[in-house]
C-alpha cells in the first residue's frame, strides 16, 4: 500500500474521507495495525455518527443546488425534458461541490454485519434497507483533493454550470445548445482563473479531471447515506424536480 491514499500525506478530514478513514477499531481483528489491510480494499457498510444534523446539512446544500439551477436562465430555456435529463444525470457531482464549497464534515460510524437469520428475515424487504450494497472506497469517494484546491466562489460556478450543461447525456433533443453552454461555461472559468493563478497554466486541466471523477460516485450511495433518513424510500429525483419546478409544497428537511 505504499501508493495508496491511506499513506498519503493528505491525512486531514475532508468530504467522504471519513467513510474509510475512521472509526477503525485495531482490536477488532486482535492483529496489529501493521497486519491490517490497507483501507482502500476494505468494504464496509457505514452509517451517519449524528443523522439530524448532517442531514440537515446536506438538505441545505441540496437547497442551495437547486437554487443554482433555478437562477439560470439558460437552463430554463431548454425543453424540459433535456432539463430533467441534465438533472438526473448532474445532481451527484453538483452536490459534491456543494458539499466541498459549504465545508460540511460529518462523522460515520460502521453498520453491524447482520446475522444469517437477519438476511433470511430481511430478505424481499426494500433495497436501501439491504447491508449488502454498493461499498464506498476512497477512489470514489474522497474528494480532499477539492479543499486543496482552494476554488473561488466564481471557479465553483463556473465549474457547476460546465458541469450541469453536459451535452454526452443521451436523449437530448437541444445537445448542440447545451454544448456551447458547457464550452462557454469553461471558456468562462478559464479566464477567472488566468488572473488568479498566472503562475499556475495546469490548474485549469487539473479541475476539470478531478471534477469528472465525481460522476463516478454512485447516486445511490449519496442518497443511502444522505437522504434515505429523510425520504425513506421516495425517489429522490423527483423530489429535487419538485423542488426545481415548485410542484408541492414538501420540504426536505429532517
Amino acid at each position: 500500500c505504499e501508493r495508496c491514499q491511506c499513506h498519503s500525506e493528505a491525512k486531514r478530514t475532508a468530504i467522504l474521507y471519513t467513510l474509510l478513514s475512521q472509526n477503525l477499531n485495531h482490536s477488532r481483528s486482535g492483529r496489529s495495525p501493521g497486519h491490517q489491510r490497507c483501507l482502500c480494499h476494505q468494504r464496509r457498510t457505514v452509517c451517519l455518527r449524528t443523522p439530524h444534523v448532517t442531514c440537515q446539512a446536506a438538505s441545505n446544500v441540496l437547497v442551495k443546488t437547486v437554487s443554482f439551477m433555478k437562477n439560470l436562465p439558460s437552463f430554463h430555456l431548454l425543453p424540459r425534458e433535456d432539463q430533467l435529463l441534465l438533472l438526473d444525470s448532474c445532481w451527484v457531482p453538483l452536490f459534491l461541490l456543494g458539499l466541498v464549497q459549504e465545508m460540511v464534515t460529518f462523522e460515520v460510524m460502521e453498520t453491524p454485519a447482520p446475522s444469517m437469520l437477519k438476511k433470511i428475515l430481511l430478505n424481499g424487504q426494500s433495497k436501501w434497507q439491504e447491508p449488502e450494497r454498493t461499498q464506498p472506497t476512497l477512489a470514489e469517494c474522497c474528494l480532499n483533493t477539492f479543499w486543496s484546491l482552494d476554488l473561488s466562489p466564481k471557479e465553483y460556478a463556473y465549474l457547476k454550470g460546465a458541469i450541469l450543461f453536459n451535452p454526452d447525456v443521451p436523449g437530448l433533443r437541444a445537445s448542440l445548445y447545451i454544448e456551447s453552454l458547457q464550452q462557454e461555461a469553461q471558456r468562462a472559468l478559464q479566464e477567472v482563473l488566468q488572473p488568479l493563478h498566472p503562475e499556475d497554466q495546469g490548474r485549469f486541466t487539473h479541475i476539470l479531471l478531478i471534477a469528472s471523477t465525481l460522476k463516478s460516485i454512485p447516486p445511490a450511495l449519496i442518497t443511502d447515506l444522505f437522504f434515505r433518513p429523510v425520504i425513506g424510500n421516495a425517489d429522490i429525483v423527483e423530489l429535487i424536480a419538485e423542488m426545481l419546478y415548485e410542484i408541492t409544497g414538501r420540504q426536505l428537511a429532517p
